[in-house]
């Protein structure tokens, strides 16, 4: 339709209004004719329109709307001329919809500012007032100037954070390398230390076959090198023989200092053997708990009277004892060897009494030593046999049993 032409529709309406008819044909439908006509008046086309008006089952809320001052027609606001539909909000699952929140808060100024003028009347304290001056202008060009000099300064300064950061860990690294090679180096030496006294050790004590072998290689090492200087040396014959002669006596002197030092091994490996072997009989049983991996240990009946006998074996080895403290020792084995009648029992009470005898009799220690020896060896034979020290059969190689038959 063009502007200039004119549609007839609210002439109908308002006479639909005015007679009042329309709580009567709501859900009806009729007729209306719409006639178009032109700039002169006349008629030119003409509409019939089936209108069907829909009884509303709301109340249309009021919202205002416009009069034509002319006709005095009133035209409400569209969205009550309008019927409305529900709008169907689809869930959304967004994380800004389960995660976003809104908060209000208020807050108490401490102190209400404005703005006051001074008059006649109004004395306004100006102690606590601050003047800002404008600083100095600058241009797009020297703020430009100025970022890049600020983002120049921050870039130093990172530069040199991570070249500090480097340096530091550099250095620690370094010092720790230092530390490491220098914790080596003091293990290695104390190492060569150990070592060192070791070989002294073994050279100066020594107790196992690979000692005494060393002592016979450093020996003939000497020997012949010895042999070899004086052969090479421009001394006459008869000095040469007199430097042999001397070289074979240190030899033959070494080697009795080698054969006591053997002596000496064997009597400290031989203790050592039997200490070991008493301690093995006399030690309690032990059994390993699953609950926390500790042991359980239990002295059997066995057990005691092993640690019974190395009791009063270790108290015939003491040596400086008085008179009555070596007089208990001899009755207590005594009494201990005599609830069995054999041959090594009977031998046993005998050097016993013997060695009691000569203690009554003042007889000094020392003219006691081969007496007391052999008392000493002979109550390890009743340690050692299975008869009278029931522990003892199990570190035999050979059973008791085959040994006493064949006895």
């Amino acid at each position: 339709m063009d502007n200039n032409q004119q549609v007839n529709f609210l002439e109908d309406q308002e006479q639909f209004y005015e007679n009042n008819e329309y709580e009567q044909t709501m859900g009806r439908q009729f007729e209306s004719v719409v006639v178009i006509k032109d700039e002169k008046g006349e008629v030119q086309k003409k509409y019939t329109l089936t209108i069907q008006i829909i009884k509303a089952n709301y109340q249309k809320p009021y919202l205002g709307g416009l009069k034509n001052k002319k006709s005095g027609a009133l035209l409400h606001h569209a969205f009550a001329q309008t019927d409305q539909y529900r709008r169907e909000h689809k869930e959304k699952n967004h994380r800004d919809t389960q995660t976003h929140f809104e908060s209000t808060k208020s807050t108490i100024m401490m102190r209400e500012f404005g703005t006051q003028m001074e008059k006649e009347d109004l004395f306004i304290d100006l102690r606590n007032d601050r003047t800002f001056e404008p600083k100095l202008y600058f241009t797009s060009e020297m703020w430009e100037e100025r970022r890049e000099e600020a983002a120049l300064f921050i870039q130093r300064l990172i530069r040199g954070w991570f070249a500090r950061r480097r340096t530091n860990a550099l250095r620690q690294k370094k010092q720790q390398l230092q530390n490491e090679q220098l914790e080596k180096e003091e293990d290695f030496r104390r190492q060569e230390e150990v070592r060192h006294k070791k070989e002294i050790e073994r050279r100066t004590n020594p107790r196992t076959k690979e000692d005494f072998q060393i002592l016979y290689e450093e020996l003939e090492l000497w020997r012949t090198t010895e042999i070899a200087r004086i052969k090479s040396s421009a001394m006459s014959e008869e000095e040469k023989r007199a430097a042999l002669k001397q070289v074979l006596n240190k030899e033959t002197d070494l080697l009795q200092t080698i054969d006591r030092l053997k002596i000496i091994a064997n009597q400290k490996n031989k203790d050592e053997k039997i200490n070991k072997f008493l301690k093995s009989i006399s030690d309690p049983k032990k059994w390993l708990r699953k609950s926390d991996g500790r042991f359980t240990e239990v002295h059997t009946l066995y057990t005691t009277r092993a640690r019974e006998l190395m009791d009063i074996y270790n108290g015939l080895k003491q040596r400086k004892l008085s008179l009555d403290e070596r007089l208990d020792i001899l009755v207590n084995t005594k009494w201990t060897v005599k609830e069995w009648d054999c041959n090594l029992t009977r031998e046993i009470v005998d050097l016993i009494d013997r060695e009691a005898d000569m203690l009554n009799r003042g007889r000094p220690e020392p003219s006691l030593e081969g007496l007391r020896q052999r008392l000493q060896n002979l109550f390890l034979q009743f340690i050692e046999t299975p008869e009278f020290n029931p522990e003892a059969a199990r570190f035999q190689k050979i059973p008791y049993e085959i040994l006493k038959s064949t006895s």
